[in-house]
């Protein structure tokens, strides 16, 4: 049986990366669609894996599908087959809880060499169920027969490991690799293996039940012989590794699919439960908890949201502190985890290629053969200039939220060095603002959330220069020092408390002269290294809201410029307005929608007492996720505007699920109801609560306050909304 070949997507990815010519080469662009719902993805900790809907794994130029743990893809080429023939697809659908992947198909009319129908198709159903184990994927194959006579049949499940590298499955060229190794085998199993040029060994074993009856290094084949209505099973292990689980099959899987079940429910259960009037917002908020706590990956330090499957798998320090702001209310468990893993990685000295210095906040870190032998920059990479004060603004959002205050002062030398770096490496020029640039030639060019390399320009188009200060950077600082001062209060440091609370005070009156702009009726975009504005209507002047930085006086004209149609496009918020001259709809931080950063806006807008906007950018999101494969919000998605009858464009490498997206039903939902804890009288508060117009009622239960566990309602009643606490 030959692969089949992967449909080129119809549009070209930019970069997820991209910084300059060289990261754009190294990072490269798939070709196959990923926010098409052709694709199926299961995760289990540092493992993943991507199949078509019929459960396969097609090894073709471009394609993401396969098995992959700690950036390297352990099985590239998956697939099944009758006689030869690829079976017809019935249905597919991942669980709820995202547990397992369920595939049925049916058999295709089946012809002798004569041409001859020795078989009619829809006769044999297969049922394809797989799940993720601590050990790789196992998987449960059922044959029934459905027609009136005995079948002997043949079926083959072909199979191939190419250990590449994420980076390469994304599109990067290598000069050399390793040496892929002979395969061994055995009765009931084969393991395939790969010498990388980090003198890493890599090895994937496949198991079967019962034992095949040809079993070579590409393929096993088994002859079925099954009587009218009877059902043959055959299980499958794939270990990403020389040993497969504890437990042989077939028992392997049922005990796999049973502590895989438990396990999600003790992380669903460490959440609160939100139920409203809606029963298809109901889906999509299940979907993005399910999701949420799929992408949780359980390290030494406690939970932590890996950023996006497939080419985010990984931990990123941005993206994972984002994720945990929106999450706090809800589970703080996923904050403390996040603040303890940055902490235990904060940089300690320079290091250039690194974009590293003391005291600066972890961007990303890989564990492929790539990053292992700086063929990528991403090991351990601090390349991003808002992880550090983001990192300080959580401690002190967690602080507030749990009044844990012991472990806050754990975290202080952490947070007394993630401080001095904002003084002394993010502030290159002592101007008070905190700027970038990178360190390398191979570093990320563009270090703010919108790091594409042609993200941060000016009116005319031109690329900003120099050491770059963001908007929404200077805004998380000033939600940095204001954190830092009330947990300096709370630590006995009154004087250190003062100060922060100061530098707060005058990054805003600067902050205000430098950046708002008042015939774009907002802020700018940034300034360049020559401290030329970037007079460009952007989203991030809603992060100016979101932590606080704009003067009241401000508010009105920013909301009014976001919620423009030249900025809302009826799904969301654009990234850019169409007015702006990089302004491109299908572009991935020029005109596309983000939903976390429409998330950040209604926290934003809440803030200043917009709860109506905000529950606009909600209705918006909610109607979009309603064309979305499984409901689930994508990483991105165009920014065309909304039409009636007409769904949202998808962006065709936009990674789902992904963390902060599938945490901003949750993020949005607390910005409408207006939702926050007073831990120190154990209570619940709403202000000024606002529903958006689908909604009617909503129920959250176990909202934890100390260690009370509190159920709350609000409900529209008579025009007006009504809370109550249980």
């Amino acid at each position: 049986m030959q692969p089949a070949q992967a449909q080129p997507s119809r549009l070209e990815s930019e970069s997820l990366y991209a910084a300059s010519a060289k990261d754009a080469e190294l990072h490269g662009s798939a070709t196959t669609a990923l926010q098409d719902g052709q694709l199926r993805t299961l995760k289990k900790d540092d493992t993943f894996a991507i199949f078509n809907h019929s459960g396969d794994a097609i090894a073709a130029r471009g394609s993401p599908e396969g098995i992959y743990n700690r950036d390297t893809r352990y099985l590239s080429h998956f697939c099944l087959a009758i006689e030869n023939a690829q079976p017809k697809l019935l249905s597919s659908t991942i669980s709820d809880d995202n547990a397992t992947l369920t595939c049925d198909l049916t058999n295709p009319d089946l012809f002798d060499p004569e041409d001859r129908l020795l078989l009619a198709q829809g006769l044999l159903h297969f049922r394809r169920s797989r799940l993720l184990s601590r050990s790789g994927l196992l998987e449960r194959l059922a044959v029934t027969n459905f027609s009136d006579r005995s079948l002997n049949f043949r079926i083959e499940i072909a199979f191939g490991a190419d250990y590449a590298d994420l980076f390469e499955v994304r599109g990067a060229k290598r000069a050399h690799r390793g040496r892929d190794h002979a395969p061994k085998l055995a009765a009931d199993r084969v393991t395939l293996g790969y010498t990388g040029l980090d003198r890493q060994t890599r090895q994937t074993t496949l198991g079967f039940y019962p034992v095949p009856r040809r079993l070579t290094g590409t393929a096993a084949t088994f002859e079925l012989d099954l009587a009218a209505h009877a059902t043959s099973l055959v299980f499958i292990e794939i270990a990403c590794g020389p040993e497969l689980g504890k437990h042989p099959l077939p028992d392997g899987f049922f005990f796999a699919l049973r502590d895989g079940k438990r396990m999600l429910r003790r992380r669903t259960g460490r959440g609160a439960a939100i139920t409203t009037s809606n029963d298809v917002f109901n889906e999509t908020l299940h979907r993005s908890v399910a999701d949420l706590y799929m992408l949780v990956t359980s390290l030494p330090s406690g939970p932590y949201p890996y950023a996006g499957i497939p080419w985010f798998s990984t931990v990123f320090g941005r993206d994972a502190l984002i994720t945990a702001w929106q999450t706090l209310w809800f589970d703080p468990s996923i904050a403390r985890g996040v603040l303890r893993h940055l902490a235990d990685n904060q940089a300690t000295e320079e290091d250039a290629a690194a974009d590293a210095e003391p005291g600066k906040i972890l961007h990303e870190a890989r564990g492929g053969e790539m990053a292992a032998l700086g063929e990528v920059p991403f090991r351990r990479y601090y390349g991003s200039v808002d992880s550090t004060p983001l990192f300080l603004l959580l401690a002190g959002a967690y602080l507030q939220r749990t009044a844990d205050l012991d472990f806050v002062r754990r975290l202080q030398p952490h947070l007394d060095a993630a401080c001095i770096w904002l003084d002394r490496y993010g502030d290159r020029d002592g101007d008070g603002f905190v700027e970038y640039g990178r360190r390398s030639a191979d570093g990320l060019a563009n270090q703010g959330w919108k790091d594409s390399h042609d993200s941060i320009f000016h009116a005319d188009g031109t690329l900003a220069r120099g050491s770059i200060a963001l908007a929404e950077v200077q805004a998380y600082v000033y939600g940095a020092r204001r954190a830092m001062a009330e947990i300096y209060g709370q630590l006995g440091a009154p004087d250190r408390a003062a100060e922060q609370a100061a530098r707060g005070d005058e990054l805003q009156r600067r902050f205000d002269d430098e950046f708002f702009d008042r015939e774009l009726g907002t802020y700018v975009l940034a300034l360049d290294g020559d401290k030329r504005p970037c007079r460009v209507r952007s989203s991030n002047a809603g992060h100016v809201l979101f932590a606080g930085l704009a003067y009241r006086e401000r508010a009105a004209s920013v909301v009014r410029t976001l919620m423009n149609r030249t900025s809302f496009s009826g799904w969301g918020v654009r990234t850019i307005a169409t007015t702006e001259a990089r302004y491109n709809p299908m572009s991935y931080h020029n005109g596309s929608v983000w939903p976390h950063d429409n998330a950040i806006i209604a926290a934003g807008f809440a803030r200043y007492g917009f709860r109506r906007e905000a529950a606009l950018i909600i209705e918006g999101l909610f109607a979009a996720s309603t064309y979305f494969d499984l409901q689930r919000l994508p990483e991105l998605f165009c920014g065309f505007a909304r039409q009636h009858g007409r769904s949202p464009t998808f962006y065709p490498v936009a990674c789902v699920p992904q963390a902060w997206a599938a945490a901003t039903p949750l993020s949005l939902l607390q910005s409408c109801l207006g939702l926050t804890f007073d831990q120190a009288a154990a209570q619940v508060l709403f202000d000024q609560p606002v529903l958006p117009d689908f909604v009617d009622d909503v129920t959250l239960r176990r909202l934890s306050v100390g260690s009370r566990s509190i159920d709350a309602t609000i409900g529209r009643r008579e025009g007006r909304i009504v809370t109550s606490t249980i």
